[in-house]
């Protein structure tokens, strides 16, 4: 606990906070591929980036940014369902190449 305690206090400011403030888009990187950087595009910004997406250009994963909080998760803790149910709600804003062949799932593939 102290360990942690300190590490918290040794972090710098824009860290400490879960939400997706354009400034973090600089250590983030794909999961999978450790490709950097990632390709954001943003839906619905507030002070900080409400809604939107992260895209790999390297492998072609896509990564949705949902109430503030980037899911930056690997394929198999992933859920299909409600991805691809974010994915439709937005699908006006999203990149073609993602709607057909974005990983690990894409609009083409759902039933």
């Amino acid at each position: 606990m102290i360990v942690t305690l300190i590490r918290e206090s040794l972090a710098p400011q824009s860290l400490r906070g879960i939400a997706l403030k354009r400034r973090l888009m600089d250590i983030l990187a794909c999961p999978i591929d450790k490709h950097y950087p990632l390709d954001l595009h943003v839906f619905e910004e507030k002070e900080e980036i409400v809604e939107g997406l992260l895209v790999c250009s390297e492998c072609g994963r896509w990564y949705p940014i949902m109430d503030e909080i980037p899911q930056l998760l690997p394929d198999d803790l992933r859920e299909q369902r409600d991805e691809l149910s974010w994915l439709s709600k937005w699908k006006d804003a999203v990149p073609p190449q993602v709607l057909k062949e974005g990983k690990p799932f894409n609009l083409q593939l759902s039933p």
